[in-house]
């Protein structure tokens, strides 16, 4: 399985050998699938009603094949009317404790870790694999809040689209133009005003890319305290997330249907992509309930403009405390974390200041709540 097929990839890494991008045959036989089609094909009979009497053998059966605990289910497994209302399944009270650090991200989901590092300028690139990286801001769209600094050289054009926004911060898109990411600047943020966050000027860019296999759980929590400015949507292809396809499929993670959340906590930007795949085309976003991901297209074109929607600052319901449920996965898929944090500098007193540090390797398997890095 897929949990399996990573352990080996990692085992062959330790020895010093790293798997390479290589397309091949079947990556473009994808190309010509009906997988949204089929992903809706899929949703439709995971809502089916089960019988309540086959309910538990079904769910044991799946458990077994994807190796899911059944035991930090909230309810009895009676109590879940389809499949879908599994993979979706809440936890124990208690089953996802939360690192009480503040001076620490947590995980938003369980999964395995693909890659982390930190990100070197706007035009900097997240490896998919050896032999082929993507543009963090590619995977983000054109921000007004991505931290870059008005002398940052880029080469790398990024699609923006022209809009008008109606009362409610919805986005309309009207037509397409190229255009640099814009420049953000901290000191006029209205949430820096209203809340009591340290702002230090030394700050880096990180990422980290977690795997969720179909037997984890399969809802996303927010990794720190924040708050939520911008939602974007990106109606894309939904190619498989796994080892294989990351191997194959040049530019998965960009061309994928995915959901980008952006906005600021206590050290400064963070984004949160949560990325789609085949038969996991529905993302649900908890604070927009009525958002709609892999619905029909009126035209056969993946490369249209994201839909986007502006949230009010002051609003309540974007304001997120660190492992509190933001959204979740009709089955598994991946998540990309982009955030600020400390870097080290030397004091006028002679003591470095606060470094983020990552406390995980690639390919480990981490929780919900658990610590991906500190700073101290």
């Amino acid at each position: 399985m897929a949990e399996v097929a990573i352990l080996k990839i990692e085992e062959m890494r330790e020895k010093g050998i790293e798997l390479e991008f290589q397309p091949d045959v079947k990556a473009t036989f994808f190309r010509v699938l009906p997988l949204r089609s089929i992903s809706r094909l899929w949703g439709y009979l995971t809502s089916l009603e089960i019988p309540v009497w086959l309910r538990p053998y079904v769910y044991r059966a799946w458990a077994r094949a994807f190796h899911s605990n059944l035991h930090e289910a909230a309810l009895p497994l009676d109590n879940y009317g389809s499949l879908r209302d599994f993979f979706v399944r809440t936890l124990k009270e208690g089953s996802r404790p939360i690192d009480p650090d503040p001076q620490c991200l947590v995980s938003p989901v369980d999964g395995t870790v693909l890659r982390f590092g930190e990100l070197k300028g706007a035009g900097s690139m997240i490896e998919q694999v050896k032999g082929f990286s993507y543009s963090v801001c590619s995977l983000l769209g054109a921000s007004q809040f991505f931290p870059i600094s008005a002398d940052d050289n880029i080469h790398e054009k990024h699609i923006e689209s022209v809009s008008t926004t109606d009362e409610k911060g919805n986005r309309s898109w009207w037509s397409v133009s190229l255009a640099s990411p814009k420049v953000w600047d901290p000191k006029s943020s209205w949430f820096i005003s209203n809340q009591n966050f340290n702002f230090s000027p030394e700050r880096g860019l990180f990422y980290c890319v977690i795997y969720l296999s179909p037997g984890d759980y399969h809802r996303i929590h927010s990794p720190a305290d924040w708050n939520i400015l911008v939602r974007r949507h990106f109606s894309g292809r939904l190619y498989p997330m796994n080892e294989r396809a990351t191997r194959t499929i040049r530019n998965l993670y960009i061309e994928n249907e995915r959901v980008v959340l952006e906005g600021l906590w206590q050290q400064g930007y963070m984004a949160l992509a949560a990325i789609g795949a085949t038969n996991i085309g529905s993302i649900q976003l908890f604070i927009e309930p009525e958002l709609k991901t892999n619905k029909p297209r009126k035209k056969f074109l993946y490369s249209e403009p994201p839909e986007e929607r502006i949230y009010k600052p002051e609003g309540v319901g974007n304001m997120l405390y660190k492992g509190d449920e933001l959204a979740a996965f009709n089955m598994g898929s991946t998540v990309v974390l982009v955030f600020q944090a400390p870097i080290s500098k030397l004091l006028e007193e002679g003591c470095p200041s606060p470094e983020f540090n990552f406390s995980v390797r690639r390919g480990d398997r981490v929780r919900v709540g658990e610590a991906l890095g500190r700073w101290n």
